[in-house]
Parts: structure tokens; C-alpha cells; sequence
């Protein structure tokens, strides 16, 4: 039996291929898109495929088992809260989330019983790249991110990076990094800093997602560094995440709590 699946966000360049990858999916169905225009994207045109401006109208009447959501925060927000609501199973993409804003998604998720997993990267190498500095950041406790994204890119620093910087914090003791006496002669030049992880953004046209993290120890330097080219990168991650989130009933924040590191 297939899987029946909304997309907020089709026009979008992350959107357009969560549309193509559900629509070349055999166990996957695209029965509903919803999006601030309602008019213009061919391949929905051509399938037949409704887009809906109200997520309501997009959820109402039909049978919805996962909503794959790929828009901004503000937007995002109200989608997810919606369809946990109605038992809607999330897989969320969305960056830019306050931390209030993930407690009440918790919450809700956790009142109705149903799944949702919010990823800050769907690249499976974003994931191996952000567990892998977990693990060296046990014996290289100086490091510092830098991630570069494109410049439509809204927030800054991203998702991933926040989330990397996380994941190393439960491992390493806050620590100043650099002089004791450091000045930024310009103010930002050393990034922000998280616990003491300087964290570094770069906004260029031609770049999609990319980070390194830079470890540094007595006469050695590591730098654990993943590359998305472009958005396909990101699909499989995607679809894992529509299949796992059946086995949940709360939220999951990060692809790397539904992964197998150990097989």
C-alpha cells in the first residue's frame, strides 16, 4: 500500500525535488501540495496533483500519512502543528526554528502520538560528517565550523551547523578558544560562538550546502568536510525519513537518532 504524502513548499529548489523523488517513488503517492501560489508548477499541472494555499484545504477530504515540509519557519510552524493535530505524520527540512518553537512541536507530537523528525541536513554524508566530529571532538577539544551555503540562503548560521556544534557540546567541556586577549578589530570576525565553537557563515552564489569542521591539536590539524553539489544530495535522506517516522510517536530533531551507525 502506498504511502500518501503532502509537499509544502513545491516550488521551492528543495521542493521541486522532494516532488520528482515522490513522484519516481513506487511506494510513495504525491495526493496534495501546499504552497503560497497556487498556479505555475508544470509537473503537478500535468499529474493532475491539487496545490492548496491553506494547508487545511490541502489535508481535508483525502488521505494524508506524511507531510514533507520544505518552506520557512514561520510558515513551517503552523504546517507541522496543523497535521500533528489531524495525526499527520512530519518530516521536516525547515531550518530557522526557535527553540520555543521546537518545544511546542515536541509537546504537540508528544499529546498525539505521532511522529515527526525535523533535519537540519538529509545528506547522509552531512550526517556521517556531523557524527564523525562528535567522535574526534572527544581527543581534539579546539574546533571551530565553517559552513557556506548559497546567498538566498535566510538564516544564518545553519541548521547543520548549529546541530553539529550541538552534537559536539555533549562531549567536550566548554572551552575559550585563541588568545586570552583576543580583540576582533573588525566585530563578527570571529564568528559566533557556541560554548566556545567559533562558528563561521559563508553566503556566495554558485554554492549549495558545505561544511567543515576544523580540529586542531599540538602539531596536528583534522578537517572532517562534506560537499552537497546539488539537491538530489539530500533525497534519500528524505525518503529514510517518511519510512522511520512510522515507528515514532514524538518528535526527533536530527536524521542521526533514526540512523544505524552500529550495522
Amino acid at each position: 500500500m502506498s504511502i500518501k504524502i503532502v509537499i509544502a513548499g513545491p516550488r521551492g529548489r528543495m521542493g521541486s525535488e522532494a516532488v520528482n523523488m515522490v513522484l519516481e517513488e513506487p511506494n510513495f503517492e504525491l495526493v496534495a501540495c501546499i504552497d503560497r501560489k497556487k498556479t505555475g508548477i508544470s509537473t503537478l499541472a500535468e499529474k493532475g496533483i491539487p496545490v492548496y494555499q491553506n494547508p487545511e484545504e490541502a489535508f481535508y477530504g483525502r488521505q494524508v500519512d506524511v507531510l514533507i515540509d520544505l518552506t520557512v519557519a514561520e510558515a513551517s510552524f503552523n504546517h507541522i502543528i496543523m497535521a500533528l493535530q489531524k495525526n499527520i505524520r512530519c518530516v521536516v527540512g525547515t531550518t530557522g526554528f526557535t527553540a520555543e518553537q521546537i518545544e511546542d512541536i515536541r509537546r504537540v507530537a508528544s499529546e498525539t502520538k505521532t511522529g515527526c523528525i525535523i533535519a537540519p541536513n538529509f545528506a547522509i554524508g552531512a550526517i556521517l560528517m556531523m557524527h564523525f566530529s562528535t567522535i574526534a571532538a572527544k581527543f581534539l577539544t579546539d574546533v571551530e565550523i565553517i559552513e557556506k551555503h548559497h546567498d538566498n540562503k535566510i538564516d544564518a548560521p545553519s541548521g547543520t551547523a548549529i546541530k553539529t556544534a550541538e552534537m559536539i557540546k555533549t562531549v567536550r567541556d566548554t572551552k575559550r578558544q585563541g588568545h586570552h586577549d583576543e580583540i576582533e578589530v573588525l566585530k563578527g570576525a570571529r564568528g559566533a560562538v557556541d560554548d566556545g565553537i567559533h562558528i563561521h557563515s559563508v553566503r556566495l552564489p554558485g554554492l549549495v550546502a558545505h561544511q567543515e569542521v576544523i580540529f586542531g591539536g599540538e602539531g596536528q590539524q583534522l578537517t572532517i568536510k562534506h560537499d552537497s553539489m546539488n539537491r538530489k544530495s539530500f533525497m534519500d535522506g528524505i525518503k529514510i525519513s517518511v519510512n522511520k517516522v512510522f515507528d515514532l510517536e514524538e518528535l526527533v530533531y536530527g536524521l542521526e537518532n533514526v540512523l544505524d551507525f552500529e550495522s
